[in-house]
């Protein structure tokens, strides 16, 4: 399963590789915007957001291209790696 994490702290990106990982799944993670986003999202299976870290435009780009893909998108509004791990735990089981 291939998982696009938008938001986020620049410190954790590891962890959270990691952490995908570790629920077998690959990871794109987008902690902070560099140029348009929206060209490197891909077609993954699902897109986090971590709301509290995110900019608006990052926000409107990834929810344009969930509509125009049909790819669903979680919201969590904490951005920590238990946050991630309960996620996770929850949702690609039920994938």
């Amino acid at each position: 399963m291939s998982i696009v994490i938008i938001g986020g702290n620049e410190g954790m990106v590891c962890q959270y590789e990691g952490i995908c990982k570790k629920h077998g799944c690959r990871a794109k993670i987008f902690a902070k915007e560099n140029g348009a986003i929206r060209k490197k999202l891909g077609c993954p299976d699902m897109f986090i957001l971590f709301t509290s870290t995110v900019s608006h435009k990052m926000v409107r780009s990834t929810l344009q291209e969930a509509r125009r893909n049909n790819i669903p998108v979680l919201r969590c509004h904490s951005s920590s790696a238990a946050a991630l791990q309960e996620l996770l735990s929850e949702h690609v089981a039920a994938v």
